[in-house]
């Protein structure tokens, strides 16, 4: 129906038409009206006025995700790959909210610049709740969400705040999303408790962006019995055995599931053997059994300040299927003969049994790396793996790949929950070698896919827009800096970076890049990895956390069977909607990181009112400067009206702020000295007063 409405139909078609033309039979009918129904509440077709039927484009609508950015403005991320953002305007997102899945008209197409349009229909609710504190009002309520972060309060009647009181932490579920009332109208469906409960805040996250904790018990008990059946000698039969290499894995110190490891040897010839050796999860998790339909529905495990929500129950994925030491494990390997410069010769896979030798951290494997264990069997491959690696690393450079230099905020928790301290997590030498790796493993799974025509989903990063881009181009310019005006490549943006390297506004660059660009997700069309540089990329590496990667073990398990006929078309449809779904709880799951790092970073900043730090100023506005403040990575507002010595002059063009009789001049990228004046930690906002600044390299105010 699709094919025919897209490629040959020359006019909308009411559904007789459609009908007679696709050669439904009369007893069809009903079950073709049904199909149409549903393609439509899907927006895959819409339906003029006239009852005439059509695909989006054909009209100038878009289906997509939409996502808000800090001003309020939106972009709806179309569906079909390839596709250009639409540009929305905050006036025109009508009652859609980030994550929604809409449709959305195209109303101009500015030259140089996205299209512009706005919403006309919300197909499908990211949200069907909010946490967020209650105030009482006389007569009614309202919710201020925080989990998620919504625009806008959501209105309570007096009676359905369920006996709350004024500023309790509650769920909230959405009645009504405003189309007929001023604001969204909500109702109480659970009270967490005060704000500064113990472990109220991360409970908040977890339910408010709807993220399931404990697993059911029919999921529970078929893992555990899959866990109990163990390795037997019959699940062996046709597996390569490498229990004979020297295998390791090297993961965070904390983890509890370890879905990756590795191997290498010399070859005869001088060349290396590399194995990187994946978690079969497949073997284990069926596809329609009760964990794989839990594991599709999460999607992803969610990694929060104080816990793990994993996708898998943990009798799998901290058991049978974790590659402990010392314990028998299925995988799934990626085997490459590659020279001692990085040059692959061959690649293969295969399904394996291999036997763990140690479980290392990162900072296990660099001091042993650095050390004179290096002499050990461990230590002597790690060097060799290091070598390579860098290698691999100058390859993926060399073609544009990006590095983005933002540096990671880790809060620390007390034996009670609470943030005792902010720090950044270091990114060693062996961090870098194991993604080189993963990429790598990753990167040869994507190709292989391409060749044979596999049916998978694929990690795609499309092109920035050029509107996104826009913003970036003056902050370049700012910096002394320029990127093409048109046609910008990855290497361009990668040199970018690059240049910022050890200056103060490297940290401001490289997000305000970041920031430019797409959101990776996943697709069953391949268009490449932007921020790669690559032509094919998908994941592989990690099918104990991610439901995408065991997809794609399925698909790969499947070719190497020798089942190469082509997939029927439900199964494509099913994977569409896998690939869609993964992508909106992958997002979802990242905000719920974010805001659970970022609510204890409030927290340990309200016991620092009045202390002062260093900062760098990451944002200039109209109404004041954003200060990214040093050593605990934490941005704050100096509002403009507590800049008192003067009156000052917003410039937009170089983002600064200029007093009109000091001539005092802030801009990017300036250092300052700052006091922490208020914390809010409703609004989750941070106000600063200046103290001193701008000041020169060395730390003098100018």
């Amino acid at each position: 129906m699709l094919a025919y409405l897209k490629d040959s139909a020359r006019r909308p078609m009411r559904a007789r038409e459609l009908a007679r033309e696709l050669d439904v039979q009369p007893d069809e009918y009903r079950a073709f009206r049904r199909l149409l129904d549903k393609l439509e509440t899907d927006g895959a077709v819409v339906r003029q006025r006239h009852g005439r039927y059509a695909i989006p484009e054909q009209f100038d609508l878009v289906v997509g995700t939409l996502q808000v950015t800090r001003a309020g403005d939106g972009f709806v991320i179309p569906d079909e790959a390839g596709q250009e953002d639409v540009f929305v305007p905050g006036r025109q997102l009508a009652t859609a909210v980030a994550g929604d899945r809409v449709l959305a008209r195209i109303d101009r197409r500015p030259p140089g610049r996205n299209p512009a349009g706005r919403i006309v229909r919300v197909i499908e609710r990211a949200w069907s709740r909010v946490a967020g504190v209650y105030h009482a009002k006389p007569g009614y309520g309202f919710v201020v969400p925080q989990e998620p972060a919504l625009a806008g309060d959501l209105f309570i009647p007096d009676e359905m705040a369920g006996g709350a009181s004024d500023g309790d932490m509650v769920i909230a579920s959405i009645e009504s999303w405003g189309e007929n009332e001023p604001s969204p109208v909500g109702r109480i469906e659970q009270i967490l408790g005060r704000p500064d409960d113990p472990g109220v805040d991360v409970l908040a996250i977890l339910i408010g962006h709807q993220l399931a904790l404990d697993f059911p018990a029919d999921v529970e008990a078929e893992a555990d019995k899959v866990a109990r059946r163990g390795i037997r000698p019959e699940d062996l039969h046709g597996r390569e055995d490498f229990r004979d290499r020297l295998v390791v894995t090297i993961d965070p110190a904390d983890a509890r599931d370890h879905d990756d490891a590795i191997s290498v040897r010399m070859l005869e010839d001088g060349d290396y053997e590399i194995g990187i050796h994946i978690a079969d999860v497949s073997w284990y998790v069926k596809p329609g059994s009760a964990i794989d339909r839990e594991a599709w529905e999460r999607a992803t495990s969610v990694y929060l300040v104080d816990r793990v929500v994993p996708m898998l129950p943990e009798s799998l994925s901290g058991g049978i299927c974790s590659l402990v030491p010392d314990e028998d494990r299925l995988t799934l390997s990626a085997v490459f003969v590659i020279s001692v410069d990085g040059q692959v010769r061959k690649s293969r896979f295969a399904r394996t049994v291999i036997r763990s030798a140690a479980r290392l951290s990162y900072e296990d494997a660099l001091r042993i790396l650095e050390s004179n264990e290096s002499d050990t069997e461990i230590g002597a491959s790690l060097r060799i793996l290091s070598g390579i690696c860098k290698a691999i690393r100058q390859q993926r450079r060399d073609r544009g790949a990006i590095d983005f230099s933002i540096p990671e905020a880790v809060v620390d928790l007390d034996s009670e929950g609470h943030a005792a301290a902010i720090r950044e997590r270091p990114r060693l030498e062996t961090h870098r070698m194991i993604e080189d790796l993963m990429i790598l493993a990753n990167e040869t799974v994507a190709q292989l896919s391409e060749e044979h025509d596999l049916a998978t989903l694929y990690r795609i990063h499309e092109p920035p827009s050029e509107d996104r881009l826009e913003g970036l181009r003056r902050v370049a310019a700012v910096f002394g800096a320029a990127l093409p005006a048109r046609g910008i490549r990855p290497r361009d943006l990668a040199r970018l970076i690059r240049s910022m390297s050890g200056k103060p506004q490297e940290y401001l660059v490289s997000t305000v890049a970041l920031r430019s660009m797409k959101q990776a997700r996943y697709s069953v069309q391949n268009v490449g990895h932007f921020g790669l540089a690559s032509d094919a990329y998908l994941h592989f590496t990690s099918p104990i956390r991610r439901y995408a990667d065991l997809v794609v073990h399925r698909r790969l398990v499947r070719w190497l069977s020798g089942k190469r006929a082509p997939e029927k078309a439900f199964d494509q449809e099913a994977l569409e909607r896998t690939a869609r779904h993964a992508s909106e709880r992958e997002r979802r799951a990242e905000q719920a990181e974010r805001d659970s790092i970022e609510l204890k970073k409030i927290e340990y900043m309200r016991r620092h009112l009045g202390d002062e730090f260093g900062g760098t100023i990451s944002g200039v506005t109209g109404f004041g400067m954003f200060v990214l403040l040093e050593g605990v990575l934490v941005e704050g507002l100096i509002r403009l009206s507590s800049l008192v010595d003067d009156y000052y002059h917003y410039d937009e063009s170089s983002w600064s702020l200029t007093g009109r009789r000091t001539q005092r001049r802030f801009q990017l990228g300036d250092r300052v000295v700052v006091q922490l004046a208020r914390v809010d930690p409703e609004s989750r906002e941070i106000d600063l007063e200046l103290v001193s600044g701008p000041l020169d390299p060395a730390g003098s105010s100018d």
